[in-house]
């Protein structure tokens, strides 16, 4: 990835506010999650057992990291929010049916883009889990409920070649 690149992102304001309404449930999954060991799948998903063979271990590297983790994830998604706070849909209906096609541009630096690539990969895998997608034959392409799940894969894909340097 290129350090110091600044990455133009162009999305409809009716993107940005499914976005953004999005990262608010994905904020708000995380809030909920608390200090203690997660038992929501989703949220397991997102801290992963750092040993697989050794639950004892695992427990132990778990109860020491994933409070940081979690909260880094809310940082990151507050700062996901925060740019995508101007992009956002006006709140009166008569504006908002005007302009919910309407093409904004979000200017991410190399800060803001990773905890956008952050961000977007961890409502990917907390999607994956709600969907019961495990592995790639688990996806069901004529299934509307997968709709979302890809096109954050699609936005992901764009910010990772864009901050890879391609066009």
């Amino acid at each position: 990835m290129t350090p110091d690149r600044l990455v133009v992102l162009e999305l409809s304001r009716m993107e940005a506010s499914h976005l953004a309404g999005l990262v608010v449930q994905f904020a708000d999954l995380l809030d909920e999650s608390g200090a203690g060991l997660p038992e929501d799948p989703a949220v397991l998903r997102l801290v992963p057992d750092a040993y697989t063979g050794d639950a004892e271990s695992a427990r132990e590297f778990r109860e020491l990291t994933q409070r940081d983790l979690l909260e880094r994830r809310s940082t990151d998604a507050a700062a996901v929010l925060a740019s995508l706070h101007e992009a956002a849909l006006p709140t009166e209906e008569r504006e908002a049916e005007e302009a919910e096609l309407e093409i904004t541009l979000i200017r991410l630096d190399p800060d803001a883009l990773q905890a956008w690539l952050r961000t977007l990969a961890a409502i990917r895998l907390v999607l994956a889990s709600r969907l019961g997608i495990e592995h790639e034959d688990d996806h069901v392409d004529d299934d509307p409920r997968f709709g979302v799940y890809d096109w954050i894969g699609y936005r992901l894909d764009g910010l990772v070649r864009a901050a890879d340097g391609e066009d």
